[in-house]
This record gives C-alpha cells, sequence and structure tokens, in this order.
C-alpha cells in the first residue's frame, strides 16, 4: 500500500477506527484512498476459524414433511403436523433432532413441481405447508363466514382421507387451492395491535427482499410462473413498469407478504416446540443447491445469477450422460463484489429457525458443473467459487445462530474437499451402504474405520427405504420401469451379494441377537435393528433414523432418473403393505417404539459398544464415485 494512502473501515455497525486484527466478527467494508485520489473497496469477512460442535452424540429422525399425515392435516404433512412430531420425539423417544426436507417457496403452475429441490425461493418457506386452524385470526374467520369455512374444512377432510383412506397420491395443487381459500378468509380479518406491529416489524426487517418475493408471487397470478416469459418491462424487478405494477397489484403483494410471515412464524414455532421437548439441536433445515430458473429468486437476484448456464454433473459409472439439474448458478464474481450479500441472507433466514443446517450437495461451495443452455451436460465444465469466503461466511452466522452445519457430501467430491470442510467443523453424511473399504477388500468398512465428524444413517430420500434393500424390492421396482442397464438377473444377484456381505457381518459382531419386539433373527425388523445397532458402534456424533424405515415402508421418496413414471415427492409415509400410516399411528407403533429402543440403548451405552461420543475420531475418507443422485 502506498505511503499516505488513507483506509476507512465499515464495520456492520457503521466506521470504525479499529484496526484490522481488532474487528469484531462480521463482514466488513474496507476503502483505501491513495494520494493521488484512487480509491479501491474490498470486503473482509472476519470469522470464527470453526462451525459450532456437536453437543455430544445424538439421533434423531429423518422425515419429508409433506409425507407425514396426521388426522388433522389438509391431504398433506403440515407445519402443525411438525410441531407435534418435534414434541413427541423428543419427549417420548429422546431423539436430539429432527432433519426435514427444504420447506423452500414451491413454484405455482398446473401442475406444480412437486420436488422441494427446484424451488422458486430458497429466502422464503411455502405457505402449503401452513396449518390453518393455527393462524390465530382463522377462528375470528369463521364468526364471519361459518358456512364457508365450515365447507373450506369438510373439503379439507375428504383430502386427507383421499391420501390416508383411499390410496391417492398427495396432490399439493389441490391442497393449496383450500388453504389459498381459507388463508384469503382470515386476510380479511384485522391484525390486532400486537399482531400488526408484529408483522410490521417482520416487514421492515426483511425488506426489499420480501417486496421482491411477494411482487413475483403476485405478478405470477396475473401472467404466470416463469417470468422469462413475462412482458420485456416487467422482466426487470427494477424497473419503473414493475414498480407501477406492484402498486397496481398491492393488495396481492401484501397478501404473499403475510404468507411468508405466517409460514415464518409457524416454522419458528416447530422449533421451539422441539427446544422445549428436550432436543439439543431441534429441527435440522435443508438449503437445496439452487433455484427454478424461472422463480421468484432467479428473477429478483438476476445480476448474482449466470444467464444461459445450468448447474449439473459431468458423465461418470453413474450417469455416462452426465446431469442437468434446470438450475442456473450463481456468479462468483457478482458475489464477490457484493460481500457476499444474497448467500449471507440466506444462510441468516434459513438459521433463523434451525439447530442445524443441511446443505445440499456441499462441494457446490468450491466448485460446480456449469453447462451452456441448450448443449449436453458432456459439454459442461467445472466454475470454481471462492471457498474460503464461502465457509468462513457460513461459519459466521452458523456461529451467530449457535447452529451445526451438516454437508451433503455423497458422490463425486474432490480431492481435499472433505478434508477441508472438517476443517472447518462441517459435518459429512455416511449412508451405511456407501460405507466399504474402496481402497482395499471392497467389504464393508468396519465401524471403527467410519468417519466421527458426520451424520450417520441406513439410507436417504434419494435411496431405497431399508426394507426394499433387505428384500431387493428396489431392484425389482426398477426393472418394471425400465431404468436397468444391466440384465435384471445381474442387478439382482450384486443386490444380494451387498446385503449378505453386511448380514454376515452383523452376524459376526452379534448384533442380530436379542431382536428387540421379539423379533427371530432373520427377521427384516431384526436386520434393520441389526444395521442400526451397527451405526451405533460407529463414532458417528449424529445418527439419523429415515422416519419410513420404523415402519417398514418399500417405497422411496424419490427415484433418480424418474419423472411421470413413478410418482416422486407425492408419496404418504406407509407400513409394508403400502398402507398410509398416520402421525398418531406411528406415536403408538410397537415396531417404531423397538427401533427407538435399540438408539436409546446405544445412546445409554448399553449392549453395542464403541458408541460414546469419544469413541475416537477418524479422518475424512473417499467415497465411491457416483454423481449425486438427485
Amino acid at each position: 500500500m502506498p505511503a499516505g494512502t488513507r483506509l476507512r473501515i465499515r464495520t456492520e455497525q457503521g466506521e470504525t477506527r479499529a484496526s484490522a486484527e481488532q474487528l469484531p466478527l462480521g463482514v466488513h467494508e474496507l476503502e483505501a484512498t491513495a494520494p493521488d485520489g484512487r480509491t479501491a473497496r474490498a470486503h473482509l469477512v472476519v470469522a470464527p476459524r470453526r462451525l459450532p460442535a456437536a453437543p455430544g452424540r445424538t439421533y434423531g429422525l429423518l422425515v419429508q414433511v409433506y409425507s407425514l399425515l396426521s388426522r388433522r392435516s389438509w391431504g398433506m404433512g403440515d407445519l402443525g403436523d411438525l410441531a407435534e412430531l418435534t414434541a413427541w420425539a423428543g419427549r417420548a423417544l429422546g431423539a436430539g433432532f429432527v432433519q426435514v426436507n427444504p420447506m423452500h417457496a414451491a413454484v405455482p403452475g398446473a401442475p406444480t413441481d412437486p420436488s422441494p429441490y427446484r424451488p422458486s425461493s430458497r429466502r422464503y418457506p411455502d405457505p402449503v405447508y401452513l396449518r390453518v386452524e393455527d393462524v390465530p385470526e382463522f377462528a375470528y374467520a369463521g364468526e364471519r363466514d361459518r358456512d364457508r369455512v365450515r365447507t373450506l374444512l369438510e373439503r379439507a377432510g375428504r383430502q386427507r382421507e383421499s391420501v390416508l383412506d383411499k390410496g391417492a397420491l398427495i396432490d399439493r395443487d389441490a391442497v393449496w387451492e383450500l388453504k389459498r381459500e381459507a388463508l384469503e378468509l382470515v386476510r380479511d380479518v384485522p391484525l390486532g395491535p400486537g399482531r400488526r406491529a408484529a408483522y410490521c416489524d417482520f416487514l421492515a426487517e426483511e425488506g426489499e427482499a420480501l417486496e421482491d418475493h411477494a411482487t413475483w408471487c403476485a405478478l405470477a397470478e396475473v401472467y404466470g410462473s416463469d417470468w422469462q416469459k413475462w412482458p420485456a418491462t416487467l422482466r426487470d424487478p427494477r424497473s419503473a413498469e414493475t414498480a407501477r405494477a406492484r402498486g397496481e397489484l398491492m393488495d396481492r403483494v401484501d397478501f404473499h407478504g403475510r404468507l411468508a410471515w405466517l409460514t415464518d412464524a409457524q416454522l419458528a414455532t416447530a422449533q421451539r416446540s422441539a427446544r422445549d421437548a428436550g432436543m439439543g439441536v431441534g429441527l435440522v433445515h435443508d438449503l437445496a443447491v439452487g433455484v427454478h430458473p424461472g422463480g421468484a429468486d432467479a428473477w429478483a437476484q438476476q445480476e448474482y445469477f449466470a444467464a444461459g448456464m445450468s448447474v449439473g454433473a459431468p458423465p461418470d459409472a453413474f450417469s455416462v450422460q452426465g446431469q442437468d439439474w434446470g438450475l442456473p448458478p450463481w456468479r462468483p464474481d457478482r458475489l464477490a463484489a457484493s460481500g457476499y450479500a444474497p448467500y449471507r441472507r440466506l444462510l441468516r433466514a434459513l438459521f433463523r429457525y434451525a439447530g442445524a443446517l443441511r446443505i445440499d450437495h456441499v462441494m457446490g461451495l468450491f466448485r460446480l458443473w456449469w453447462i451452456p443452455q441448450g448443449r449436453p451436460a458432456t459439454e459442461g465444465t467445472y466454475v470454481r467459487y471462492d471457498a474460503e469466503a464461502m465457509l468462513a461466511i457460513l461459519a459466521l452466522e452458523a456461529y451467530r445462530a449457535g447452529a451445526l452445519v451438516i454437508g451433503e457430501d455423497l458422490g463425486t467430491v474432490e480431492p481435499g474437499v472433505r478434508e477441508k470442510l472438517h476443517e472447518h467443523g462441517v459435518l459429512g453424511t455416511s449412508v451405511l451402504w456407501f460405507e466399504r473399504d474402496w481402497d482395499g477388500t471392497g467389504l464393508p468398512l468396519p465401524a471403527e474405520g467410519w468417519r466421527a465428524d458426520c451424520l450417520a444413517t441406513a439410507t436417504t430420500h434419494d435411496l431405497p427405504p431399508t426394507a426394499s434393500r433387505l428384500t431387493g424390492d428396489h431392484v425389482e421396482l426398477r426393472d418394471r420401469l425400465g431404468l436397468l442397464t444391466r440384465p435384471v438377473e445381474e442387478e439382482r444377484a450384486e443386490a444380494a451379494t451387498d446385503v449378505g456381505e453386511w448380514l454376515a457381518l452383523l452376524a459376526r459382531l452379534g448384533l442380530l441377537q436379542g431382536a428387540s419386539g421379539g423379533q427371530s433373527e432373520d427377521s427384516e425388523e431384526a436386520q434393520i435393528q441389526g444395521l442400526h445397532r451397527f451405526l451405533l458402534r460407529t463414532p458417528a456424533r449424529m445418527i439419523g433414523l429415515w422416519l419410513p424405515d420404523a415402519v417398514g415402508d418399500r417405497r422411496p421418496q424419490n427415484l433418480p432418473g424418474t419423472w411421470d413414471q413413478y410418482p416422486n415427492w407425492r408419496l404418504p409415509v406407509a407400513d409394508a403393505d403400502g398402507r398410509p400410516v398416520t402421525l398418531e399411528e406411528l406415536a403408538a407403533s410397537p415396531r417404531l417404539h423397538a427401533l427407538i429402543d435399540v438408539l436409546r440403548a446405544g445412546r445409554e451405552g448399553r449392549a453395542v459398544g464403541g458408541c460414546g461420543p469419544d469413541a475416537g475420531a477418524t479422518p475424512p475418507r473417499s467415497a465411491p464415485p457416483g454423481a449425486r443422485p438427485d
């Protein structure tokens, strides 16, 4: 820096005379002015070296919220169900967390894309998850229009019964149609002084971001849900024509702003319910890797997205043609120039009601596979991000929230990434069936070889439920849908060998003996218990139970490689016979309680061995090649 250069530092609280070494945590603006008047600006991130550590060893549930219906739901699981689940799981099961699917706002359409991983906005939650009866004004809507409210509740009951009792799929559009009508009635009820003040505070705190989101929602009602097809003058969120349209649609803009407020409040209630029930972590929210190109975030934040580009995965053994996920990537140069403002705001919003955050495809903090629009995935290339800056901001926001971070680091991971995540305190994701001695025998990896800083599970939303894997049903399903690339006999043989090797290991370790619930050692239920006993033998700090596994569900929530051939993201939690199981039935399920007894015994150190929180730590290890399954 030339002699005589003046340096100004502006922190988040204002200008300071402190030296760079004395700056508080935060993202600060530095301005250097040379004697000749030239000025340069930069951002400085001051963050903790590591994210908060996991509070000892804990276990919890993994669930897709829409799939878990109670007898109070309106055709899909909602935030009232989630609050009930966290309260019950914390108090009755001793669970430390509940991990959920991304709750991001979906792109409305006909039909709406049911995937929670292609949202309209990652910043704001989806109001389809609202429990309408829990909105305080709903009771007063009934006083004003009893007949309409009664009719809506009757229709909601029929929608719920169609899923739970008649085998219908979850229909988000039908559920939203009912809830939208009800919420329109609710909006006509004046807010009390306290509620009005709370809403105004929310609007002021969210500012332009919420105004943009609500404006997109209002415009989408008029012009459709893909802003790229709107009149040219409305494609710019800062244009005079957009400002004029916002004024003309102010009633609808306010409606969508209020929906964001109501949903945010119910999410906070679900997290408070978890903590009140004794959960050390509470809700683990999921951050999708990107957003829909036609949605609200892509419209409002156009300057930060790379036009004409899509994120995907390069060709590999899993997908020889590569994958195009149809999600526009953030521009690393624009992010850096803004001090990572949209990334910071996104994290801060999600941490508001999360005890931990799962980051889908966490490798995207380092690099993403960019594919030019209209070109095959094979013609893409990796574009790098400033991982140190991205991780520093992640650590900063997690520290401020007192929250953990879990990275979904399955699939193709470049060398050094897992080690860097480990250095920053980001927990990894370890799925039992993928944990093998890939550098040696290829056999199941012994429990002591697993890493400690991870969430360990038997399966995920993108993989076959454990019962399906044990029985080989997943091979038959893929065969029926024409997804196999080899003869079905080869697939069956490989799947049987895979399962057989794991069961042989469990038998040698004595983990199939004394099956809880009176099951014989060779029963499917005993084997699922044995697999979770094995997870407890690893040093993993978090053990996750895929909730459908607790009742023997055989249907995957998402089957990669399918669209209309399979009802992805539309299935309720069901038992081994495919009969939907309500939240109330889950709470009374002997099979679920027997499996929870296994986890509880492991946490207490009974009959499982080597499962304490300080059972040792191993450095991150490589996983088999393959692109992310979703």
